[in-house]
């Protein structure tokens, strides 16, 4: 296995169709019915130039809906992909091609496209803002190495869902992972390059639907697999705070609630996942047999790294939740931290749950001074959250004609209907598919500050699932869920994307 710490990647130096066809029945399922969709498919195509990896080059992106069945055949509704196509390839079937979505469920494609890979990036008006801003060229993108197809699923960005159709059907860890296939298959067919190699980039709930797709299309396989904030799995009563620990070490640093002792972020990281891994977990399984003083030289130690008193360590039972963490790091400066990303604060006020109301995702309006405290809004109550500067991007460069609709960059009426299936086990069968194929390779990155997806809950269930460590590459960001966040860790971070995809 390949580790990249966040100092080593530079050596590596909380969602289509191409222009080369219009949309086809080769994009929907066999044997469904044109007139089935509420309208004709829109597209848009554009021709551009860019510097991307230090290259100067022509492209075409094509912006395209696609129609999406269930498993019966039923049309749902459309999904939309973003496809940028690199011009004048000699040889196209032997370039790489990318296939990127992210999570949620009902996010958009739009943090991946808009703030990592795609050929231009988001630029907001302030830390925080979901609304403002602007876009400029993102010469990191690593579109000189490969082609990129961005997905927004049904419910997400300009896709939508038929009038009255039972989505139920695709908003499910299996539905969502064919139709997801359907896409992709249909996209590969379109444009005559079912002999490319291909990848698969997702992030959060993109992680697991990327490793669902390795067992439902096991006709459709992949040359790699990369996963950005991976979506662990940590059963049992001790699990779930062990993996947390070492983030919690590494928000503490930040906070400098913990003596640095010149140690970096990531020294502290290891420190810390080594103590989880040896003494904490062997102290949560002893449970009430542990001796009362070895329980309280287990308290002093995690003090030391997480930066809570000991006490308050002991009242838990050396058992620290997510919110124990987030509501008592700085309560003494009257302020918590965020859970996408603990380095983001906002005042401590009661009645806040640690979920929704996270205030690195920004969905949730700020409480007005003086203003009675209430229980956050449920993901329902929010619905969909637009997010105007894509929408913008998407029609004014890439000309899609969106009309009066929103882009929708998360859609938490989605999320609230989604169906997960909890014996799924993805994640095992991304393991079992990368047992049987030697070649299939793994890319994992991984944000210190992330909270929501700690990096060792996500690196446990890699190794409870039996990944081959020869068949995999980890990476370490000083970062949050969005790994990329920040110059230096979107330069690393494109610099491993590239290392990937291009390695033999």
């Amino acid at each position: 296995m390949k580790t990249l710490r966040s100092g080593g990647l530079a050596a590596l130096g909380l969602i289509v169709l191409s222009s080369m066809g219009a949309p086809s029945a080769a994009q929907t399922r066999p044997g469904s019915p044109p007139e089935a969709t509420a309208q004709a498919p829109r597209m848009a195509v554009t021709r551009h130039v860019g510097v991307f990896g230090g290259q100067r080059f022509r492209y075409t992106a094509t912006v395209s809906e696609v129609r999406v069945d269930d498993a019966a055949g039923k049309p749902v509704g459309h999904a939309t992909t973003i496809a940028y196509v690199r011009d004048g390839v000699r040889e196209p079937a032997k370039r790489p091609v990318v296939f990127v979505f992210n999570g949620g469920p009902g996010a958009s494609s739009s943090p991946l496209h808009m703030s990592a890979m795609g050929p231009y990036r988001r630029t907001p008006a302030a830390p925080g803002d979901r609304s403002g801003g602007a876009w400029e060229p993102n010469p990191e993108s690593p579109l000189d190495v490969a082609d990129l197809v961005f997905i927004d699923p049904v419910g997400t960005g300009f896709s939508r869902a038929l009038p009255d159709a039972d989505t139920g059907g695709v908003y499910s860890t299996t539905g969502d992972a064919l139709a997801t296939r359907d896409v992709i298959a249909g996209w590969l067919k379109a444009n005559a390059r079912e002999a490319s190699p291909r990848y698969m980039a997702g992030e959060s709930y993109g992680t697991t639907r990327a490793a669902m797709l390795t067992k439902v299309a096991k006709d459709l396989p992949f040359d790699g697999v990369l996963l950005i904030a991976l979506v662990g799995d940590t059963p049992g009563r001790e699990m779930p705070h062990v993996a947390s620990l070492p983030t919690m070490a590494a928000g503490a640093w930040h906070f400098q609630t913990i003596a640095r002792a010149g140690r970096t972020v990531d020294q502290v990281y290891a420190e810390a996942l080594q103590f989880a891994r040896t003494d904490y977990v062997a102290a949560l399984i002893q449970g009430g047999s542990l001796p009362e003083a070895e329980k309280r030289r287990v308290a002093e130690r995690m003090s030391a790294l997480v930066g809570l008193p000991a006490a308050l360590i002991l009242e838990k039972d050396l058992r620290l939740s997510k919110n124990d963490w987030m509501f008592n790091v700085l309560k003494d400066r009257g302020l918590r931290t965020g859970l996408l990303d603990v380095r983001v604060t906002a005042p401590l006020e009661p009645g806040q749950d640690g979920a929704i109301d996270d205030p690195a995702l920004g969905v949730v309006p700020k409480r007005a001074p003086g203003a009675p405290a209430g229980p956050p809004p449920s993901p329902a109550a929010i619905g969909a959250v637009p997010s105007p500067v894509v929408r913008r991007y998407m029609t004014e460069v890439l000309k899609f004609p969106a009309g009066a609709e929103p882009y929708y960059g998360v859609n938490f009426t989605v999320n609230a209907a989604w169906k997960h299936e909890r014996d799924a086990r993805a994640m095992e069968a991304l393991g079992a598919a990368m047992r049987a194929d030697p070649t299939l390779r793994l890319f994992w990155a991984a944000g210190y500050y992330d909270l929501t997806t700690p990096a060792y809950a996500a690196r446990y269930t890699l190794d409870q699932a039996g990944v081959p460590a020869g068949q995999l590459t980890a990476a370490y960001f000083p970062g949050p869920h969005g790994v990329y966040e920040g110059p230096e860790n979107l330069a690393r971070f494109s610099a491993a994307v590239r290392a990937f995809v291009t390695a033999k």
